[in-house]
């Protein structure tokens, strides 16, 4: 409410978007007034059609060096994604305890959040707790459609035949490694699960810029 009547100052008869966080429907409500403890509306109109992407897409970001995680997630969130996974692999040059990964997964959260509302999202993205490789294999079995970067995948047209072949409606999960990328043995662990590598073109993009681009596309795709 603070938000609303002291920050936005909105007064009554003007309109404001609310989302359950559930059903990704936008519900379009009349400011009627304000009590001390709540902001009183009346329901205009539901859209249906709101902005949320038709597919829910995984992140699975391989634990990145300094304060990058919070740019991924803050950009992610923007770029549409449904939950970020962040993820301890052989090569993640970062290692949290249960303590600091705790704090990290809260700070990630709040990031989240704000990006969620800044961004107009029906849904606010959830930020998972940290899994490792073995982990997030395990949790990404059940997605529809696995991605995975990797730099020995077939030329970019094969890469442009699998995001555009990406139907809305099905789950889609991305694996991005952190600096130095997956280890082989991983890589070779998310293709037995049903990943499929594909190429981000000629250059070597950085672990920020990585999921980012993919998200991207998937958003290109699904939303044209």
């Amino acid at each position: 409410m603070n938000h609303i009547k002291n920050v936005l100052r909105l007064k009554a008869g003007e309109e404001i978007a609310v989302s359950n966080g559930v059903d990704g429907r936008e519900y379009r409500c009349g400011i009627d007034g304000y009590t001390d403890e709540e902001v009183m509306c009346t329901l205009r109109f539901i859209k249906e059609d709101g902005v949320e992407l038709a597919s829910k897409v995984y992140l699975f970001q391989g634990l990145p060096k300094a304060d990058k995680m919070e740019l991924i997630v803050q950009k992610a969130v923007e770029l549409g994604v449904y939950e970020v996974i962040p993820v301890a692999t052989r090569r993640s040059v970062v290692k949290l305890d249960e303590k600091k990964a705790a704090a990290k997964v809260g700070r990630w959260q709040a990031i989240a959040e704000a990006a969620a509302k800044q961004s107009r999202r029906s849904v606010v993205p959830n930020v998972h707790d940290v899994m490792n490789m073995e982990e997030a294999v395990a949790y990404a079995r059940g997605v529809d459609v696995k991605l995975i970067p990797y730099e020995f995948a077939q030329d970019m047209e094969h890469t442009r035949k699998l995001i555009g072949g990406v139907q809305p409606g099905r789950s889609i999960a991305v694996f991005i490694g952190p600096e130095g990328g997956f280890e082989e043995s991983e890589v070779q662990a998310a293709r037995e699960a049903g990943a499929s590598p594909i190429t981000l073109g000629r250059r070597i993009l950085r672990t920020e810029t990585a999921g980012l681009t993919v998200l991207s596309w998937l958003m290109y795709q699904l939303e044209s």
